[in-house]
């Protein structure tokens, strides 16, 4: 997999979650974030079992995302992202949380107002 299909795949986070610019000036960064969910792509497009890396890289951008200002920042990349990656199951990507043993302080849609995740 390649690092921008691994970019594209940070939606698994989905809808992962708009800036205009896709990194951040200070704080988690939008690299940051799709790498962190690189082993989720082909599971947010297809299902199946959730791979491992998946959850260590959903764990990992959890525990980076340790400021309202991190938690939004995730939040835009990920709704940024999603808009260019065709496939995606939005349905899965809202689970990935859950199925990975963690809580996140906002639903992951498209519809998602990342302005307002604290």
């Amino acid at each position: 997999m390649t690092v921008s299909k691994a970019a594209l795949a940070i939606i698994g986070l989905v809808a992962l979650l708009s800036l205009s610019a896709p990194d951040a000036v200070e704080g988690l960064t939008c690299g940051q974030v799709t790498s962190s969910l690189s082993q989720c792509m082909n599971y947010l497009k297809m299902g199946g079992v959730l791979p491992p890396g998946c959850c260590s890289g959903v764990k990992s951008l959890n525990g980076m995302a340790k400021t309202p200002l991190d938690r939004k920042q995730a939040c835009t990349c990920l709704k940024s992202v999603s808009g260019s990656i065709k496939g995606i199951n939005y349905g899965l990507a809202a689970g990935l949380p859950g199925k990975c043993g963690i809580s996140i302080p906002y639903k992951i849609s498209p519809g998602t107002d990342c302005s307002k995740v604290q």
